[in-house]
């Protein structure tokens, strides 16, 4: 039985979300020397191999047989899909815009499981977070001061605006791939690893087409370059499966959207990106209907023992 949140739990998500949230600061960091795409595939090659030798020769995880090639395949090609998205998006948004706009992923996770599974009806209220989500995003493009959103050197911040919210649609059409297929079955590792591969198998030659090669090293490229592989690809990814195999995951879920929240915080401290009013008011409607969607446990819990308290301090 998985146990409520400790303080244990608290601390690692605060310190998760934290690295979580400096992704696309490290990616736009460096983006001059070596393109966000390049980064990607090499951070994904690098984190892979960490991957498969900790899955297969360490833990020993007893790997599904038979799902490489489809599932396997699928949620592969979805998570390469995902940050070509983001790598494309940084050359025109900023990393704060970026944070928040891959957060959108639980809506389309939520839609996503309810047309592939019929476990997954949406409830009354979770519907509720997805029209707040939605009029956040109309908010941070249409807003005031949007037409200075986005990068402010580029013309094109909506574009990549736009590809940020691509790169949330296929987030949350991996979570749909996962839990509709025998994947759902399989150890966290040998998910990830598929995810992890396939993506640096289409997006490295995909780099090399597009002209996005371009590699120049310095101290702050191979820092950020470790940092991507080694502390979030791999470090992270593995200390949150372990988590949710012993904490709540809804509970976790809403702790996790602090992570856009360091994000845009690191992208205007470190990158000094700049703010604007109506990124900031869209932003917040954005997490707190994606609260509202993944949260709704949490949520109704907290209302139960309000109304609770309410009812012993009256009699």
């Amino acid at each position: 039985m998985r146990k409520t949140l400790d303080g244990f739990a608290v601390t690692s998500m605060v310190i998760l979300c934290l690295v979580w949230g400096l992704q696309q600061v490290a990616m736009k960091s460096i983006a001059s020397d070596v393109a966000p795409l390049l980064q990607v595939s090499l951070r994904s090659g690098v984190a892979a191999v960490l991957v498969w030798v900790f899955g297969r020769m360490i833990v020993r995880d007893n790997w599904v047989p038979g799902v490489a090639l489809r599932p396997g395949a699928l949620v592969g090609i979805l998570f390469a899909a995902e940050f070509l998205f983001v790598a494309e998006g940084l050359r025109w948004t900023t990393a704060s815009h970026m944070a928040v706009f891959l957060y959108t992923a639980p809506m389309f996770a939520a839609v996503g499981l309810q047309m592939a599974l019929p476990s997954e009806r949406l409830t009354r209220t979770q519907w509720t977070g997805i029209a707040i989500a939605f009029v956040g995003i109309v908010v941070t493009f249409v807003g005031p001061g949007a037409k200075g959103g986005g990068d402010p050197s580029s013309s094109n911040w909506m574009l990549g605006d736009l590809l940020g919210i691509c790169g949330g649609a296929a987030w949350g059409m991996t979570t749909v791939a996962v839990r509709a297929t025998r994947l759902s079955e399989a150890p966290a590792t040998q998910t990830l690893f598929y995810q992890l591969a396939w993506a640096f198998v289409v997006l490295l030659p995909f780099a090399a087409i597009t002209g996005q090669f371009h590699f120049h090293g310095t101290p702050l490229v191979w820092t950020s370059l470790g940092f991507q592989a080694i502390v979030v690809c791999f470090i992270s990814y593995a200390v949150w499966f372990w988590l949710l195999r012993i904490y709540l995951a809804s509970r976790l879920g809403v702790l996790s959207f602090m992570s856009p929240i360091f994000g845009v915080a690191m992208g205007g401290l470190l990158l000094r990106e700049r703010l604007d009013p109506g990124f900031l008011a869209g932003s917040v409607l954005v997490l707190a209907g994606m609260m509202v969607v993944n949260g709704r446990e949490w949520l109704y819990n907290v209302f139960t023992r309000q109304r609770r308290r309410g009812k012993i301090g009256s009699a």
